[in-house]
């Protein structure tokens, strides 16, 4: 089922909409903006699927013929704009699918929604191309553009939309829904839960992905041994975790995380929070040999070499110059 209780946090932008739909004061255009799997494409199915139910409420009914036309993705009036090229939506693309179809009326219902998934991949000229239905729009056109970039729009299609920001879930809300939805155990869902940030959608992936698995098990063996490890065959691990479908920074994060714990557990000495509590007698370890300073300079370098290597400096050194500091101080 697809509607606005299904949504898990998200509640000024659930508010908004909703409120839209019950006086039908519908705005022409809507950006949605936040980070990639925050949950903004259901959010966008779910207003598509209210505009167009046949029962006018502010929830989708999910029974009437145009609901079930939107749960399979098969209706005629809300149309999704696809790109050829995976990192660019061109003009081309917005004006076969936009610009030239808007002027065909609805074919069934009031409304003819148009959805532009990953919007800060449009060109300079895709953007101008879509303000001329911005600016312009028939009465029965309703434009969602989705973005986790909005500064990546034009202020001209800013000034014309509803902006609507994504927040992070809290995340006893996210746990919630990976252990009653997923029946994800309460220790793993601690990990994604911390890991993902408020995202649900990460967290959700972060639960039933294998390469998640591995990549945390081969980032907490370097974590516990890395005093007794040398230089090579500890870029050698790092050099491992490329092989992975995870990004760099992701193994990056889950060694912020376990220096998170080591700090906590330093100043608090209580389980409970930890993260990693099923390894506390590492934790303990490492809380041991390791002062205030020493795991703030840790946590530092560890974002410092984030910032680097989204800048494309050169990884092994990034990495090197990571675990020496790791070494000396963790």
């Amino acid at each position: 089922m697809a509607t606005f209780r299904d949504i898990i946090g998200q509640e000024q932008i659930k508010e908004h909409l909703q409120n839209a739909l019950s006086s039908r004061k519908i705005s022409h255009a809507y950006i949605i903006n936040g980070e990639k799997s925050s949950g903004k494409e259901f959010i966008a199915r779910v207003f598509a699927m209210a505009l167009q139910c046949e029962e006018d409420g502010a929830e989708p009914c999910g029974r009437c013929r145009s609901c079930k036309q939107a749960l399979s993705a098969n209706h005629p009036d809300i149309i999704y704009v696809r790109h050829e090229k995976p990192n660019t939506i061109s003009v081309d693309d917005i004006r076969a699918q936009v610009n030239h179809d808007v002027a065909i009326k609805p074919y069934s219902r009031p409304y003819k929604v148009y959805v532009v998934g990953e919007a800060e991949k449009m060109t300079v000229q895709a953007q101008n191309a879509i303000l001329k239905t911005l600016e312009e729009p028939p009465e029965y056109a309703v434009l969602l553009l989705l973005t986790a970039n909005v500064n990546s729009l034009l202020p001209t299609i800013l000034s014309r939309c509803v902006v609507l920001n994504m927040k992070p879930v809290p995340d006893e809300l996210v746990k919630r829904y990976l252990m009653e939805q997923l029946q994800v155990p309460d220790y793993k869902a601690d990990v994604c839960v911390a890991f993902a940030r408020g995202n649900v959608g990460k967290a959700k992936a972060l639960a039933s992905s294998e390469d998640f698995e591995n990549v945390k098990a081969e980032a907490l063996s370097l974590l516990k041994y890395i005093k007794e490890m040398e230089l090579h065959e500890i870029m050698a691990a790092i050099k491992k975790i490329t092989e992975y479908k995870l990004e760099v920074s992701d193994y990056l994060d889950i060694c912020a995380i376990w220096y998170r714990d080591v700090l906590l557990f330093k100043a608090t000495h209580d389980v409970n929070h930890l993260v990693f509590r099923e390894e506390i007698q590492a934790l303990r370890q490492t809380t041991q040999r390791s002062s205030y300073e020493g795991i703030e300079t840790v946590i530092r370098a560890l974002d410092i070499a984030k910032r680097r290597l989204e800048a494309n400096v050169n990884f092994e050194l990034t990495m090197e110059l990571m675990i020496l500091t790791i070494q000396e101080n963790g």
